[in-house]
């Protein structure tokens, strides 16, 4: 029976996405297997689009379109990682190829384009239409063909393509298509020698210098072209005629792209030696790992308790097993200090996965994990899609991190998604953190997840000594700049002993907001409703959201005056006042400004880790990973904006990020202490964040989400709307939700819903595109999964949303 491909196709909306049924030619037949990217005609006009087969069957194809080409000559993705898309599809409501899309490495994306040339055996124009008639004429008539392509581009988009098929259907026109992939394998031409000379040299009249290359390829089997020419010291003509004549032969060989991180440090395992409270949750994972089935901890262990060394411990067991592990990091920042440590203990059975790579160097290592070569990845959130066979051990370090979710389709949890991986292999996932994400640290007192705990440091050493400083009363005192007067002298005594200091300030730039006098309205980027701002670096303003840059304004936009004002304070301006405090201090600013290429973070954190630096400022992404053991000192110098971000998540972030920056201080064989300043010193989070009590903050959240009915509660699930005229955007929120109110009757009753909106969102207008929302709190089941699939099937379908895009994120982000 003819063999069916079903395709998941490139470029669908979610509105009409499916599985389209393709024939699959008999020639294709042996070949093509689920998993394979193909090329097909998609659509009225046939036009060629990238797909991948999801599965297979027989039947009847005679009424189906046939698969154009075959791309891959063995699977992309397996069929654990098929199946694990079509989850991913009903879970985060994209589309089949965007969820596939997210599984393979950027490099392998594939663009097509059409190649038409003029046929030599075409003559005459019987059966031809008028139209077609003339496009012919045209084409014959053009003698470059630069024209002669932008005369079919330009026929493709007026007329649809009908033209360009008629002219292929009758033969007048071939066309080609031409597949890119962005990027290629990378390849060493080679050479060896020929079989016919192996079987007898005595048939070759070989110059002197010939005579020494085919010794040397004798010898050593092969050898790269210029290997060879360098070890025999001769040229690569000399190479090309022992090839000419038949003794040798050229080939390309595969090399893989180095990733950054190699060591010549080498380490045992047993050299990481465990403390009591440490072996002990070694013990309770390794037995669930020897049984073989699937099951979720959560260690929570202060800063410094060494959970890093346990990580070490157990993949090493793992791998004992025969069996491969997983590493997820929150932030591409701790990916050198991290890849160091476990290439040091397990060579280059490590392989790493992260947007800072290259795309060549990204295929490589899919490649090697792919193959078997690397039994260990490490990586950031798109890490857990890959392709490891015989998976025995998931680890997410820093797992309360808003980085694990994806903000783009598929909008998908890096936890549900390692979840889902270590059901299908029998694994283990192990959650780890000093600062839980509520919802984790929830299922671990419902039993859902089993809870462990490191409650000492490894070195024994306390936690740090925190003390609240209360701005009011330094700015009472006359003190208006940014730095507390005990703040200045602690870091004097730092500097004056050789310790070294770090200072959080989570704002990038130099002045936050440039304000007017007049109106009081800030300066807002020209594309969102966000105030710009000031990057004395460059003198520039600059928009952290849409990337916008302008010229500082000196009049205002809104009512014309003068009188501008800049307020604010941000890691530049931070810089500049401490050179002016301590001007021979040495100081390092780390923030999205100074760490833009993929080795400048590896860089700087090894200065500072050598000593290079006396004080290391920064954002968020100093704060959690890093392990420094000179720092003895840490200042927060301004949080509370944080705790009033619009995100029912707000106090959790702003714990979790006091609680881990202070845990920097103190991990090496000196105490640490930390100053958190602060205008709000009463605040229950900010005294618990100091006390460095998790428990107690916990207990305090869980039960104002209980009152409110916020996650883990419930779910909740948020409707973004998006367009670039504002009313439309509006009208289509409302047409949705009475859309809503209509299905939500029909469903059953029992099912506890609440609708929420819609409304602006808190940043109303992004990148030139006006936003509202509507929030669902629900129970995210398979009942409520396919209703929220259907609104936004039936929603696309609406007369008011024709000019607006619609979304659904389940447990995403409500604040931006």
């Amino acid at each position: 029976m003819p063999l069916i491909a079903e395709v998941a196709v490139s470029n669908t909306a979610y509105s009409f996405d499916m599985l389209f049924s393709y024939g699959v030619p008999e020639s294709m037949a042996s070949e093509l297997k689920p998993g394979c990217r193909v090329l097909i005609p998609f659509g009225r006009q046939d036009k060629p689009r990238t797909g991948i087969v999801m599965k297979t069957s027989v039947g009847e194809i005679s009424c189906l379109k046939a698969v154009s080409e075959l791309i891959d000559s063995e699977p992309a993705l397996s069929e654990e990682l098929l199946k694990l898309a079509v989850y991913v599809r009903e879970n985060t409501f994209c589309t089949y190829f965007e969820a596939v899309k997210a599984m393979l490495p950027p490099a392998m994306s594939i663009s097509v384009s059409e190649k038409y040339e003029l046929s030599d055996n075409f003559c005459g124009y019987d059966g031809l239409s008028p139209d077609a008639a003339r496009l012919l004429d045209a084409l014959r008539a053009v003698e470059k063909s630069r024209d002669f392509n932008e005369i079919c581009k330009s026929a493709a988009s007026s007329g649809g393509r009908k033209l360009l098929n008629e002219l292929c259907a009758c033969g007048a026109l071939i066309s080609d298509n031409v597949l890119r992939q962005a990027a290629g394998d990378a390849s060493v031409r080679m050479i060896r020698l020929s079989d016919r000379y192996i079987a007898d040299s005595s048939g070759f009249k070989l110059t002197p210098k010939q005579k020494k290359a085919a010794d040397f390829l004798a010898e050593c089997g092969c050898a790269s072209l210029k290997e060879t020419a360098y070890m025999c010291g001769i040229t690569a003509a000399v190479l090309t005629r022992l090839v000419a004549s038949g003794a040798a032969e050229e080939y390309d060989a595969e090399v893989l792209r180095a990733v950054e991180g190699e060591t010549d440090e080498k380490r045992r395992i047993d050299d990481v030696i465990l403390s009591e409270e440490q072996e002990a949750v070694r013990g309770e994972v390794l037995s669930v790992l020897r049984q073989r089935r699937p099951k979720v901890f959560l260690l929570q262990g202060v800063t410094g308790s060494g959970k890093t060394s346990v990580f070490e411990r157990l993949i090493a067991d793992t791998i004992e097993m025969g069996r491969s592990a997983l590493l997820m990091i929150p932030e591409i920042g701790l990916t050198p200090q991290i890849l160091r440590r476990f290439r040091a203990l397990f060579g280059d059975e490590v392989a790493v996965i992260h947007s800072g790579l290259t795309l060549g160097q990204r295929l490589d290592e899919y490649k090697r994990i792919k193959r078997g070569d690397a039994k260990i990845v490490i990586g950031t959130r798109s890490a857990v899609f890959a392709p490891l066979e015989n998976i025995g051990l998931i680890v997410m370090d820093e797992e309360g991190e808003r980085t694990y979710k994806s903000e783009s389709a598929p909008r998908y949890s890096a936890c549900d998604i390692a979840k889902q991986r270590c059901a299908h292999h029998g694994a283990v996932l192990l959650l780890a953190s000093a600062t839980p994400s509520i919802e984790s640290r929830y299922l671990a007192e419902k039993g859902s997840y089993s809870l462990l705990r490191l409650t000492k440091r490894y070195s024994s050493n306390p936690l740090p000594e925190v003390e609240i400083i209360d701005m009011n009363e330094e700015r009472q005192s006359g003190n208006r700049s940014e730095f507390s007067r005990r703040l200045k002298e602690e870091i004097d005594r730092n500097l004056r002993c050789g310790e070294q200091t770090i200072l959080l300030l989570n704002r990038r730039g130099y002045h936050t907001i440039i304000s007017c006098c007049d109106c009081f309205r800030p300066v807002y980027c020209p594309n969102c409703s966000v105030p710009m701002t000031y990057h004395k670096a460059n003198g520039m303003m600059m928009c952290h959201y849409c990337g916008c840059v302008s010229e500082p304004v000196k009049i205002c936009p809104s009512c014309g005056s003068d009188r501008l004002k800049s307020m604010g304070f941000g890691t530049q301006r931070l810089e500049e006042e401490l050179e002016m405090f301590f001007p021979s201090a040495r100081i390092l600013r780390m923030d999205a400004d100074t760490a833009f290429s993929r080795y400048s973070y590896e860089k700087n954190f090894n200065a500072f880790r050598r000593g290079d630096y006396d004080i290391m400022i920064g954002t968020q992404m100093i704060g959690k990973g890093l392990d420094f053991p000179k720092v003895t000192l840490v200042g927060v110098l301004s949080v509370d904006k944080a705790l009033y971000a619009g995100d029912f998540r707000s106090y959790e972030r702003t714990f979790s990020l006091i609680t881990q920056v202070v845990g920097r201080s103190g991990r090496g064989s000196a105490s640490g202490r930390a100053l958190l300043q602060t205008f709000i010193p009463d605040h229950y989070v900010m005294n618990l964040a100091a006390q460095q009590d998790y428990d107690a903050f916990y207990r305090e959240e869980i039960t104002i989400r209980r009152a409110m009915v916020f996650p883990p509660i419930c779910d909740m699930c948020v409707f973004c709307f998006s367009g670039i005229d504002e009313e439309s955007v509006k009208n289509g929120s409302y047409a949705v939700l009475g859309l809503m109110n209509v299905r939500l009757r029909e469903l059953c009753p029992k099912t506890p819903v609440r609708v929420l909106g819609p409304v602006k969102c808190s940043y109303g207008r992004i990148n030139g595109k006006f936003r509202y929302r509507i929030i669902m709190k629900c129970k995210n089941n398979s009942e409520m999964r396919g209703f929220i699939s259907e609104i936004l099937v039936a929603g696309a379908g609406l007369p008011e949303m024709k000019r607006v895009s619609l979304y659904a994120d389940m447990n995403g982000d409500t604040g931006v």
